[in-house]
């Protein structure tokens, strides 16, 4: 799969290095990684991807084309929390461009659709597709006041 950032193509070959029974345990893993919220943000508001089975909330910050991604997931949520967490992971630090060019069907290619149902999946392509309309909205806003 090519557009893939090295940090997120890093966690793909994580969970394709593991044999399928240990797939579950490293997205638990990541649940349990999945950063707090700065204080900062405790006003911002963030959107509910609405694609999950369980309550996500997502924003994204743009920084000198960097985007930061934060996500709030409840611990009760395990899945929907790692998918998160490996969001987070992947995407934070990247240029807005290698954000943008990711594949939208890239949860698909993490190798744990035996493990986890489609509807699941397409919960964290729900996700990715919040991230990236933030991000090319920042974009927008961005070109708009520089016009």
């Amino acid at each position: 799969m090519s557009n893939i950032p090295a940090q997120l193509a890093e966690i793909r070959e994580d969970f394709h290095a593991v044999p399928d029974a240990e797939k579950l345990t490293l997205l638990l893993e990541f649940s349990d990684e999945l950063p707090e919220v700065p204080e900062q943000y405790a006003d911002v508001e963030f959107e509910q991807v609405i694609e999950c089975q369980s309550p996500v909330f997502i924003t994204t910050e743009v920084v000198d084309d960097r985007v930061k991604m934060f996500a709030k997931a409840p611990p009760e949520a395990p899945t929907t929390r790692g998918f998160a967490s490996i969001l987070v992971q992947g995407l934070s630090g990247l240029t807005t461009q290698e954000v943008l060019d990711i594949p939208a069907d890239f949860p698909f290619d993490l190798g744990i659709t035996k493990q986890v149902s489609p509807l699941r999946l397409r919960g964290m392509v729900g996700m990715l597709g919040r991230v990236k309309r933030q991000v090319q909205e920042h974009l927008s806003h961005t070109t708009a006041a520089a016009s």
